[in-house]
Formats: C-alpha cells, structure tokens, sequence
C-alpha cells in the first residue's frame, strides 16, 4: 500500500472506537435495537468501523427510499434464512413506514423466488434422471 494511503487509513482508525460507538447509536435509531453481530464485533473496533460504515451506506442507498430499502433487506433475509436479520428488518420496515400487508407481500414474493429456485434445480435433475430411465426402456 502507498504510503499516504496507510497514513489516512491509520488517521481513519485512530478514531475507530469513536466511530464505533457513533455507528452503534445511528444503527440503533435506524433499526430499533442494536444487532447481536455488533456486540461481538465492536471487540475489533479498526474492523468494526470499517465493515458497519459500508454496511452502513449499503443498507441506505441515494437510490432508494428507507422504506423501500428495508423491505429489500427483508426479502433477502427471508431468502438467506437469516432469522433474527429477519425480525430487525421487518421491524424497522415498520419504522419506516412500510405496512403489514407491505411486508407479508415481501415475504410472499421471496418465497416465490425461493421456490421456483428449489423448482428449476430439482426439475432439471428429474427431467434428466427420469428422461434417462424412459428412453433406457425404449
């Protein structure tokens, strides 16, 4: 790494543990709670300010609206298997404004997706499998 570059970046993290402490009260406000990764993590302050503040501008996007930007983070939640993400994010979904109906509908459409996933595999290997078998009768 060129020199001026290390010298930012160890400028940037000699304020870690102040970001991080910052970033926890903002994701706090912007969630309702502070998640369970962040307890853990804050342990590496140079780590966790780095990952939480591009999670940070990732999870708010100029292009999206929060609300807009919460039910996509509940959608791949729901996708992921990520249960307690889940629980976070519909909840500030909520804060955000989005309806029950708005999330039920999040959820109806990443369980689509998720089947037609289980579907295209699982139907390719059928047509393979079971094609392979009749035409081995013929």
């Amino acid at each position: 790494m060129k020199p001026d570059n290390e010298e930012l970046i160890n400028d940037f993290l000699a304020h870690a543990d102040d970001l991080g402490d910052d970033i926890t009260e903002d994701v706090k406000e912007m969630l309702g709670t502070v998640p369970f990764i962040f307890t853990i993590l804050r342990d590496r302050p140079d780590t966790f300010a780095l990952s939480a503040i591009a999670d940070y501008r990732i999870s708010r996007p100029a292009s999206l609206d929060p609300k807009t930007a919460e039910l996509i983070a509940v959608a791949a939640a729901a996708g992921a298997g990520a249960d307690s993400c889940l629980k976070v994010h519909m909840g500030a979904a909520l804060k955000e404004g989005a309806s029950r109906d708005e999330i039920l509908d999040t959820l109806l459409i990443a369980a689509m997706i998720g089947k037609t996933r289980v579907l295209a595999s699982s139907l390719r290997r059928f047509r393979e499998v079971c094609d392979a078998e009749q035409a081995s009768k013929k």
